[in-house]
């Protein structure tokens, strides 16, 4: 083959894959939101697998040695403590990491949801609060079979009750002891061992049936300071859209009442030309 063949088949072969990469739909679907970046649900996930019980996960959800939490919600310079608190019906498990951050104020950062189908056979995910990190955002295990792992028995034996976590602002277990965030690169490096395992996968869709049977009302503080708003990139035929959703709070100084409103950006890029359209919908009133 002579060199002018060779080149024309390499530009070839170029052509052909740069078709093919803009030519399908690439969703980035892991959150960016500031506050979603301390706490990777991947670990979590990875951790809840690993203990044996309820009590264990909440001990090494915030223990700084082993640094899966990096939360600072509300901006303190202290890592947010993490309680767990559960709720159960019938054969369905809903399990809450909830963030205290004063009194009365609760900011839930995500749920775990179990179900028993049948005899060894159970579904589960984790579920992103979705002010933290958006709409629709499950991690699912790859494996269908998990009733192997230690928690699952002791959360489904015959003489079961749910675990409820004490613990609130100003009062932490003997064990906790504060401390510092560090920064973005630190934390993905030390959480590293559990998230290269690949357990788990992102979903977009609830694969747990039942979670409506279980009476879960998600809690959220006015005093998250942290931005919550989530960014999502998806190509198509040399188009990129991405997408940005979050919950802004807006607190009237006169009269005390905190107006929360949700608001979708979408900006679309094709060459060099640019759209972009923006809706706000007014959700509540405190």
């Amino acid at each position: 083959m002579t060199r002018r063949n060779v080149l024309l088949a390499v530009l070839f072969l170029v052509s052909v894959g740069y078709g093919f990469v803009f030519g399908q739909d690439v969703t980035i679907v892991a959150p960016t939101s500031e506050a979603a970046q301390g706490l990777d649900l991947q670990a979590v996930s990875e951790l809840f697998k690993d203990s044996n019980n309820l009590e264990e996960f909440e001990k090494a959800l915030n223990d700084p040695d082993i640094g899966i939490n990096n939360l600072d919600l509300d901006d303190d310079g202290q890592v947010d403590f993490i309680r767990v608190v559960e709720d159960v019906a019938d054969d369905t498990h809903v399990i809450v990491l909830q963030v205290p951050l004063g009194e009365n104020e609760f900011q839930d950062v995500a749920t775990i949801e179990v179900e028993k189908a049948a005899d060894d056979n159970y579904n589960m995910q984790v579920h992103g609060n979705s002010v933290i990190y958006g709409n629709d955002y499950y991690l699912a295990p790859t494996v269908v079979r998990i009733h192997a792992w230690p928690i699952i028995p002791w959360m489904f034996r015959p003489v079961y009750h749910p675990y409820r976590s004490v613990f609130r602002i100003g009062f932490y277990p003997h064990w906790y002891r504060p401390y510092h965030p560090v920064t973005i690169h630190t934390y993905r490096t030390r959480t590293v061992k559990l998230t290269s395992r690949k357990t788990f996968t992102v979903i977009r869709t609830s694969r747990v049936k039942s979670v409506t049977k279980v009476n879960y009302k998600p809690r959220s503080s006015t005093l998250v300071k942290k931005r919550t708003h989530v960014s999502r990139t998806r190509t198509s035929k040399g188009k990129t859209t991405t997408v940005k959703a979050g919950v802004r709070r807006t607190t009237n100084k006169r009269t005390g009442k905190t107006t929360v409103t949700k608001g979708v950006k979408k900006t679309t890029r094709t060459g060099k030309k640019t759209k972009s359209g923006a809706g706000k919908r007014r959700v509540k009133r405190k």
